[in-house]
């Protein structure tokens, strides 16, 4: 029901993580260092006039572009820190990305890895937390972030992914994405406040992109509950012809 760039599921044992984030934590790829700043939500429209028009809303709010410049600035920042000079550079800029329920603008962020000094696991250090979740400067908005918030994120906003034998590593930030225990579902969702946001808004973003994730569980619901049936039915018409 959301296709997106990085789906797991995750078995613990006593608990997993089931997700599909949208957003690039940090990538490393043929030595090229990479981070995928997403900043600044919208619905998804009803009709492709209204999802247009919602698109072209979004990317000419001032409050959500002044979001989003903030954390493009902070992606900068973090592959600055361990690329080589003079590599970084922006390849994608304020641009659209759409997914089942919201759409977001996402820019991208790339760096050669000096990799005479830092190797990818400093560059998953230099990007963690993302910005999008933490927000800038990052120590002090983490800061902000234990005063205020009632509960710890747990996996929310931390991240997912792999290193490779080869020296690749790819990580997601674990969004839309849930926790099952003892058969009970988990979702967070979360949304960028700034001086000017509006508090009905940012909760309503909240809404807009847990929805996924609560279609997604209606959706297995019944694919369970309809294979189960099946199930029944065959056992009784093998009884029945036997």
């Amino acid at each position: 029901t959301n296709p997106a760039p990085f789906l797991f599921h995750l078995d613990f044992g006593s608990f997993a993580l089931v997700g599909s984030s949208p957003e690039i934590l940090v990538r490393v790829r043929d030595g090229q260092v990479t981070i995928r700043p997403i900043a600044g939500t919208a619905r998804r429209g009803e009709t492709q006039t209204e999802d247009n028009q919602l698109a072209e809303m979004l990317l000419a709010d001032p409050k959500e572009r002044a979001e989003h410049l903030m954390l493009l600035d902070l992606g900068r920042n973090d592959v600055g820190r361990v690329a080589k000079i003079g590599t970084v550079e922006v390849t994608d800029q304020f641009i659209i990305e759409r997914y089942s329920h919201v759409m977001h603008i996402v820019s991208n962020v790339v760096g050669e890895l000096d990799d005479e000094k830092h190797d990818p696991i400093d560059a998953l250090m230099a990007g963690f937390p993302a910005g999008t979740v933490s927000g800038a400067p990052k120590v002090r908005a983490m800061e902000i972030i234990d005063e205020l918030e009632k509960h710890k994120r747990g996996p929310y906003a931390g991240c997912v992914g792999y290193f490779s034998a080869g020296g690749a590593m790819d990580t997601c930030i674990v969004l839309r994405t849930a926790l099952v225990k003892d058969g009970v579902m988990h979702v967070q969702a979360g949304a960028g406040l700034v001086y000017d946001s509006i508090p009905e808004n940012e909760q309503q973003e909240c809404i807009n992109k847990a929805k996924a994730l609560v279609r997604a569980a209606e959706e297995a619901v019944r694919f369970a509950t309809g294979a189960r049936r099946s199930s029944s039915g065959s056992k009784g018409n093998r009884g029945a012809f036997d």
